[in-house]
């Protein structure tokens, strides 16, 4: 097969570029920008382009497929190639399907958690060794690759709500059709393509629609959205979980079931709530409950949720993926609660279009009073990039509305206050889907923690 990908260098597209090359695949691509880690490792199959562009005289008539990605648009000169060679195009969801058509597919959506509870899934069948392919939106301990394609009769699936190419203005999740599906959670999230809570909505009523016949449901019993919509559901079986039993001890978060006490890795109420939920997906692929918390207790977390940088005895220092006000609540609840006897400094970055959407700012409001210093960093030229109307440190501090907030819109000055704050018995949570214009988050944490 001769594969070629139109915007080759994404987070999704470079790993199921890889996928498919070690499948055995010809595997071609084009993009007009690669950036690490995507370019070292590209480089280290030999599927890095030669130069940076788009080269309509790639796009040949002996191409099998053609995979678009999010970052092309719709007047790309390699798509508009390939639709006048009438070669068939796919979004990155949609060839994830047409790979995994005749297997057990699970798909793990929700707004908060699906890369967690992915993650947590495919460590218990690794751990297990029970074969199985995947896609998960984070870098994963004891996985070579995001995407994985072979000859596995399982395909696990992070299934996101967002939209699959330029041209195919369908959510991402629409496309697999499960046979086992579990939904986290819904907290209205990409305002600028679901401008409406009730529109946002109904993209999950879709995708339940969209799980195959006698196929189960697997959902979150404490989110009255979830609960309506499994009522709504037909012709699959529905099941429930919650907030298990659990204590902290000793900065380790113990789980209760069945007279047992089983010591985890992870900690946070939404970390228990995402244990739950795998455990009951796992249940439905045949996996007894005793195997499966015996290889739980072992999961560390994935990539950028909850991950810890550094620590030392004083001082712990996190960082996290939330950026929208579900997450943000949950994320710094957890260390909170984890380390209750310690000051939490919580720092979040506006990056994404919702959270940067002077409309949307509201939402925010109280999501950071578990932490008693809380700081939030907002870059005006990212707001430029997005072509998004100007707000400000006053617009953001109102909406948060923490009582002993900072709002800065200098990166420097941020880094500046961390450096110079004594962290003893302090911990540190960094939330963003960026980078806080800059930052290097290993050697920062570094720096921080051996002053």
């Amino acid at each position: 097969m001769k594969v070629h990908f139109i915007a080759t260098g994404g987070a999704a597209m470079h790993n199921m570029a890889i996928a498919l090359h070690k499948k055995g695949f010809a595997v071609t691509g084009s993009d007009d920008e690669i950036f690490d880690p995507a370019k070292t490792r590209l480089e280290k199959y030999g599927l890095l382009p030669e130069n940076p562009g788009w080269f309509p005289e790639k796009i040949t008539d002996d191409l099998d497929a053609i995979i678009l990605g999010m970052h092309a648009r719709e007047d790309n000169p390699e798509l508009i190639k390939a639709r006048e060679l009438g070669l068939r195009i796919y979004s990155f969801p949609e060839y994830l399907y047409e790979a995994t058509k005749d297997k057990t597919r699970v798909v793990i959506g929700g707004s908060h958690g699906k890369t967690t509870i992915t993650a947590m899934i495919m460590h218990v069948l690794n751990y297990l060794k029970i074969d199985h392919d995947y896609m998960v939106g984070a870098q994963l301990e004891g996985f070579e690759t995001m995407v994985k394609i072979s000859d596995a009769p399982i395909a696990i699936f992070e299934g996101d709500e967002y939209l699959s190419s330029p041209i195919d203005r369908r959510p991402k999740f629409h496309l697999y059709k499960p046979n086992i599906a579990l939904l986290s959670g819904i907290a209205w999230d990409h305002i600028n393509v679901f401008p409406t809570f009730e529109i946002y909505v109904d993209q999950f009523r879709q995708f339940i629609n969209l799980i195959e016949k006698d196929g189960s449901l697997v959902y979150f019993e404490q989110d009255e959205n979830l609960q309506m919509l499994a009522k709504e559901a037909k012709g699959v079986k529905s099941i429930s979980y919650g907030t298990p039993d659990f204590f902290i001890k000793d900065f380790v978060t113990y789980l209760k079931r069945n007279n047992q006490e089983t010591p985890l890795m992870v900690f946070g109420e939404h970390n228990l709530q995402n244990i739950m939920g795998a455990m009951n997906v796992c249940k439905q692929l045949g996996i007894e409950e005793n195997k499966f918390f015996e290889a739980i207790s072992q999961f560390k977390g994935a990539s950028k949720r909850l991950q810890l940088l550094e620590k030392n005895e004083c001082t712990s220092i996190f960082l996290d993926f939330a950026h929208s006000p579900s997450k943000l609540m949950a994320t710094t609840k957890a260390v909170k609660e984890q380390f209750h006897r310690r000051t939490l400094v919580a720092c979040m970055e506006l990056h994404t279009f919702s959270s940067l959407n002077e409309d949307f700012l509201s939402q925010y409001k109280g999501t950071m009073d578990a932490a008693e210093v809380a700081y939030v960093y907002f870059n005006p030229h990212t707001l430029e990039h997005k072509k998004m109307k100007e707000i400000t440190i006053d617009q953001v501090a109102k909406a948060f509305s923490h009582k002993n907030m900072v709002v800065f819109n200098d990166s420097e000055k941020l880094v500046n206050t961390l450096k110079s704050t004594d962290w003893k018995n302090k911990n540190l949570l960094l939330m963003s889907s960026g980078n806080f214009s800059g930052i290097k988050f290993g050697e920062f944490a570094r720096e921080l923690i051996c002053k």
